[in-house]
């Protein structure tokens, strides 16, 4: 579920408007769908064994792929170049330029890990059919790594150990109990175990396989998560997360000796992440700070903070530290440039960018830094979006808007680049990014406050946005739609036949719109979640069934009067193909104008440009059609 320095951002309430500014000084220039998506999507992994390079997926091919990227800022290097299956970076060997990476089917999820020989040449290291396999780290002596899998039973995932030397597996933790693996020491005595019990709270548990014995090492009372990070090298004390008698995570550490426990870091926000360096020089931690990420790096030797060079109007995240401990790569964003591939040496204190992922053709001065502001709900609860206002929108420039909601349930909208935001902003629609009660990053009380309320407090939240759009003042508030994807769907989909007049168009792009079927239908590799998913949704198994049945709006298609588009993968694992079949026949049914594209080698979200370009592009026409349009369009 990812700051050293925080962007500058301004958190205005409700009273706080945004200005509508006169814009035209300048003209705005527009860009096409394809020269949006000409912007390259990249995310790094780490370091080569000599550091020479850093390991990188890129889907400047139109699909994702891997690239390494040289340290001394010379030309990337593709290594491969799929044309059918997305591959995604997993790790560099520790001591050669081998190359581990993952690929599933046509975005099924059933991931394999695969081995690319320095010569260009691969093999499936997991071959078992219909068995989903996840990396888990390198063992400490180099000779092997880890890896959980469901191949013996589909439900769980079991730890296995790979030597690389011949390949041969060895089951090191045989998971029958729905306790999975959150940690492994470095003398691969201990295993930290982990359950969740709901979505907010969970058991931690030590297994000593030496003993062979299990210990729950977090009683606790009420709602409380912990979450394994780490072992020290010495296997002297577990890192990990907890927010127990806390609104918000921070670290702690276990005594595996003692068994005490003390706190290690805190402060006003999630700490999201903490890992250390390969000699324990620093601790890094991602600490999530009002939809951004901050990182801090301490320097354990002193306990100083590791500085920067800062960068104006961004953040950096993602951050990894080569073996020899002198370099650190990271990842710097910001809400209108995508993110690039930074090295810092911590010797020098020099920095060097290594990649330009922005298409040379589009002025950033064209595009539209996002807002944090805070809004009054329906019962004065304060509710966090973003805000993106389109350059050409003024009080005598009235422009369309967009209510936009996150996936989830649980997620959170972010200030990270969207080509689909800036596409949509650069064309002229407003969108509000909505945190609704139940997202997460603003504290676990905010993040229950939705469980098994799905479709009535959170769909609340976002009709009442519209005021905060109204008070700026540069709103059509005749043409006001709602967008969202997975969860966030769902939404929209409740939105049109729950509160049918709140908005004129929905867009709904992989959306639930029968819970009892997706509860249902869940992967078997969610076995030990599932619960946990069933106490903040539901089990449709129980009388919770009723309500569910209320809140899915594949049953209420005939209260639906505003025009919709659905997006939809057919291979779509989590939200399956035939949900948005039968609401898009339910809605079409009773004469509303439906759009509906499926995409055949698709699953729960786009990894094809292509496929990314025809949706994305029909979408702006289909808002264009319904919602610029001077004529209403709603049936009466």
């Amino acid at each position: 579920m990812e700051k050293i320095f925080i962007a500058l951002i301004f958190i205005c309430l409700i009273g706080c408007k945004p200005q509508a500014t006169d814009e035209t000084k300048r003209e705005i220039q527009s860009y096409t769908i394809e020269q949006f998506y000409e912007n390259e999507d990249l995310f790094a992994g780490g370091f080569s064994s000599d550091e020479s390079k850093i390991l990188a997926t890129s889907n400047r091919t139109g699909i994702y792929n891997m690239l390494a990227l040289p340290v001394d800022g010379s030309n990337p290097i593709q290594l491969t170049n799929s044309t059918i299956e997305s591959i995604f970076a997993i790790s560099y060997f520790p001591n050669d330029d081998r190359i581990l990476y993952s690929s599933d089917s046509g975005g099924n999820e059933i991931n394999h890990i695969y081995l690319r020989n320095e010569d260009g040449s691969s093999s499936d290291l997991t071959p078992w059919s219909g068995a989903k396999s996840e990396f888990a780290g390198w063992a400490r002596d180099e000779k092997s790594f880890y890896f959980i899998s469901n191949k013996r039973d589909e439900k769980f995932f079991d730890l296995y150990e790979m030597k690389i030397q011949d390949f041969s597996i060895e089951m090191i933790y045989k998971n029958e109990q729905g306790l999975d693996v959150g940690g492994i020491s470095d003398d691969k005595r201990f295993l930290a175990l982990i359950k969740f019990i709901t979505t907010n709270n969970s058991e931690m548990y030590l297994f000593d396989r030496e003993k062979d014995e299990v210990k729950h090492i977090s009683e606790h009372e009420g709602d409380a998560i912990y979450y394994p990070q780490f072992f020290d090298h010495s296997s002297e004390y577990l890192y990990f997360m907890t927010d127990e008698e806390n609104e918000f995570q921070y670290l702690m550490r276990y005594n595996m000796g003692t068994g005490d426990k003390e706190k290690v870091y805190e402060t006003n926000w999630d700490v999201w992440y903490a890992n250390q360096s390969w000699n324990s020089k620093y601790r890094i931690m991602g600490i999530n700070e009002d939809a951004k990420t901050v990182i801090k790096i301490i320097n354990m030797e002193d306990g100083s903070d590791v500085e920067f060079p800062a960068f104006e109007g961004a953040s950096i995240s993602s951050v990894s530290i080569s073996k020899s401990e002198n370099l650190i790569r990271f990842t710097l964003s910001s809400s209108k440039t995508p993110s690039n591939i930074f090295v810092y040496n911590l010797e020098t204190g020099e920095h060097s960018q290594l990649t330009n992922t922005l298409n040379p053709e589009i002025n950033t001065d064209d595009l539209v830094s996002g807002t944090v502001i805070r809004f009054a709900s329906y019962d004065n609860l304060e509710i966090p979006a973003i805000y993106f206002q389109p350059h050409q929108a003024s009080t005598d420039n009235k422009v369309p808007a967009l209510v936009w909601v996150h996936g989830g349930p649980g997620g959170q909208s972010r200030l990270s680049y969207s080509s689909r935001i800036q596409y949509l902003v650069n064309h002229g629609y407003a969108i509000l990014a909505v945190n609704n009660r139940g997202s997460s990053g603003y504290g676990k009380s905010f993040n229950m406050m939705d469980d098994q309320k799905h479709g009535d407090v959170d769909l609340k939240d976002c009709v009442e946005s519209k005021k905060f759009l109204e008070s700026t003042g540069v709103i059509d508030m005749n043409k006001v739609g709602i967008i969202g994807g997975s969860y966030g769907g769902y939404m929209v989909m409740a939105a049109l036949a729950f509160e049918p007049e709140a908005f004129d168009v929905g867009v709904n792009i992989f959306g639930v719109t029968n819970w009892l079927r997706t509860l249902r239908s869940t992967p078997p590799w969610w076995e030990s979640f599932k619960e946990a998913l069933y106490k903040e949704m539901g089990n449709p198994e129980t009388e919770d069934s009723v309500r569910l049945y209320n809140i899915s709006p594949l049953f209420h298609t005939d209260n639906v009067t505003k025009p919709l588009l659905v997006l939809q993968g057919a291979n779509d694992p989590r939200v399956l193909q035939v949900e948005s079949d039968e609401i898009v026949a339910g809605v079409r049914a009773s004469g509303v104008p439906v759009e509906y594209l499926l995409f055949p080698d698709e699953g729960h979200g786009f990894v094809k440009k292509e496929n990314e370009i025809e949706g994305y592009g029909k979408v702006l026409q289909f808002l264009d059609k319904y919602l610029k349009a001077e004529e209403p369009t709603a049936i009466e």
